[in-house]
């Protein structure tokens, strides 16, 4: 994919407005991925797998990437010492590349900011890189991760800024007020793709459910 068809693929990412029309677009996206999104220095997944270490112990099990698209996430999260690592992805091509990279305990295709067909407590922790941002999810989709992650459990994910300001960040104030997740540590905001023109910058953020 050329510069030009990466920016039209993201522009329309960021863009969508129905959930069918976010997996059609990366389904379309699946085969190019990997190397455009290196040639546009995405920088969300190596973030969120240094603040998932620094919070959650080796070996912790399982795991859910939430948003895996094509397992960019799975295949460090095995380096770094995490073995047992389930996928979640709206879009079945990604998944399908996914599953090439063989990393992950089973596959998921399944929406964010619904219902999820997961137990109470299913997950030690939870992973979600560039999934919070426009035309994807938005504060709508936390609760279903921390229901479905374990007490003392850890929620790392990246959160675009026009999210953020929209009734996120007072969301996750509400969370802690109430006691249900302890804001572990947030990042500054920081440019997730710098190869990509007039990018929005997100942050990084780990809750520990309570």
């Amino acid at each position: 994919m050329t510069d030009s068809n990466q920016q039209s693929a993201l522009a329309a990412a960021y863009a969508a407005k129905r959930p069918e029309d976010v997996a059609a677009l990366y389904d379309s996206w699946a085969g190019t991925y990997d190397a455009d999104m290196s040639a546009a220095g995405y920088r969300h997944p190596t973030i969120c797998v240094a603040l998932l270490a620094r919070h959650l112990p080796r070996g912790a099990a399982p795991l859910l990437d939430a948003g895996a698209g094509t397992g960019l996430i799975g295949e460090w999260l095995a380096i770094t010492g995490y073995p047992q690592v389930e996928a979640l992805d709206i879009s079945e091509g990604m998944l399908a590349q996914a599953a090439r990279k063989g990393v992950y305990s089973a596959l998921h295709c399944l929406a964010l900011g619904g219902p999820l067909p997961f137990v109470d407590d299913a997950y030690a922790g939870i992973i979600s890189a560039g999934v919070f941002t426009s035309g994807h999810v938005g504060a709508e989709g936390l609760d279903e991760l921390i229901r479905i992650c374990r007490p003392g459990g850890v929620i790392v994910l990246t959160v675009k800024n026009t999210l953020w300001d929209a009734g996120f960040a007072a969301r996750i104030a509400e969370l802690e007020a109430q006691g249900t997740v302890t804001r572990a540590e947030e990042t500054p905001p920081y440019v997730s793709m710098p190869g990509e023109a007039d990018t929005v910058p997100s942050r990084g953020l780990v809750l520990i459910v309570n």
